[in-house]
């Protein structure tokens, strides 16, 4: 009776979410206010266990040491790229198709490498120009050596590619101080190509004239413009070097998105996360800017199109200090709560990509 008891007072104050058990409920309500545990968290669909992160997510399933259930109806089910799991293993087989993708370049698709670039427009040959209807734009940098020992990051190539995976624009930079290292073995870029480089002034225009449609910039700032979502990967560091800024509930950077972040809350590379989440490996060799934008671009909108709850979800820009439902309720009333009552009025401490469909579509 005392055991049975027991087991029944551990099970009361177990997190509804994380699964983490509390001595005491008041221990868990605590836990609850800090950890913003919520509908937008990646979700293990055999145990409904939510994780912080994708990365912990994957170590749930595969291991090292993963949860024996959920491990073995994963291994014949999941899907290895987006962690579903799926009822029969012919769904699985159907779904993989479409969950993987091929390399950019794969088949004879567009590469930048032998691409000619028109020094006047530094538009691509035979590529699109921007589309007013594309709501979102990926940008990717490469960076030369300055300085004496050439470990200052000079901006000499840029790339801009929107949904469709089409090259809006592309062209190289003349940094605007001299380059005491090429990178060659990284950028593949020699002195040749920035002989008729376009000057980063008339760089910064033109795409700030792609980013914001040619509306005034103070409008877009007030969150009143059409501009577009800029996305990419480390992008602070892109805009830094480009010497421009862009308002960040316009940002999608899958260095900065939380799901996507290691369990030490630090970024994993574009490397990684184009392997984990698409299945095909970037970089091996010389960096191609186009390569890098349609990963950044998949991989954005693979996390966009993820269906989750709306209902408790952060407006874009918007931070919580604290959970806002808890903050107003009083203590001994959360208290009386059960796990799952408490799970539903927690709410996200990040602004998830997928609200980003749901204004699309309206």
């Amino acid at each position: 009776m005392d055991r049975a008891q027991e087991s029944t007072e551990s099970l009361r104050h177990k997190c509804a979410a994380c699964f983490k058990q509390f001595n005491k409920v008041e221990h868990l309500v605590e836990h609850m206010k800090t950890s913003y545990h919520s509908p937008h968290e990646p979700i293990c669909d055999i145990c409904k266990k939510h994780c912080r992160f994708y990365d912990s997510l994957r170590e749930h399933l595969i291991g090292p040491l993963p949860k024996a259930e959920c491990a073995k109806q994963f291994s014949e089910r999941g899907c290895n790229l987006c962690l579903k799991i799926f009822p029969r293993a012919e769904q699985l087989t159907y779904h993989r198709a479409t969950c993987q993708s091929l390399p950019p370049n794969a088949g004879g698709r567009f590469s930048l490498v032998n691409k000619r670039i028109q020094a006047e427009s530094g538009q691509i040959q035979g590529e699109s120009s921007n589309k007013s209807n594309i709501s979102a734009i990926a940008m990717d940098c490469e960076m030369v050596g300055g300085g004496q020992d050439g470990s200052l990051d000079l901006c000499a190539r840029v790339c801009l590619v929107d949904e469709e995976e089409k090259v809006v624009f592309h062209c190289y930079i003349k940094p605007p101080i001299p380059i005491t290292d090429y990178r060659y073995d990284i950028t593949g870029i020699k002195p040749e190509n920035l002989m008729d480089a376009m000057p980063l002034k008339q760089v910064q225009e033109r795409i700030q004239q792609i980013l914001y449609n040619g509306e005034a910039i103070w409008r877009i700032r007030l969150k009143g413009g059409k501009a577009k979502l800029l996305v990419g990967h480390g992008l602070d560091h892109d805009l830094q070097c480009l010497s421009m800024e862009y308002p960040p509930h316009l940002i999608r950077d899958t260095a900065k998105y939380v799901p996507l972040l290691k369990s030490s809350k630090a970024s994993n590379s574009l490397k990684y996360l184009t392997q984990s989440f698409l299945g095909y490996k970037i970089q091996s060799g010389t960096h191609d800017p186009y390569e890098d934008c349609v990963a950044a671009m998949r991989i954005y909108k693979k996390m966009r199109n993820e269906d989750h709850s709306q209902s408790a979800s952060l407006s874009v820009g918007e931070f919580l200090p604290e959970n806002v439902v808890y903050a107003r309720m009083k203590q001994k009333d959360l208290e009386k709560m059960s796990p799952e009552a408490l799970l539903n009025i927690s709410q996200s401490d990040f602004y998830c990509w997928c609200m980003d469909s749901s204004s699309q579509a309206s």
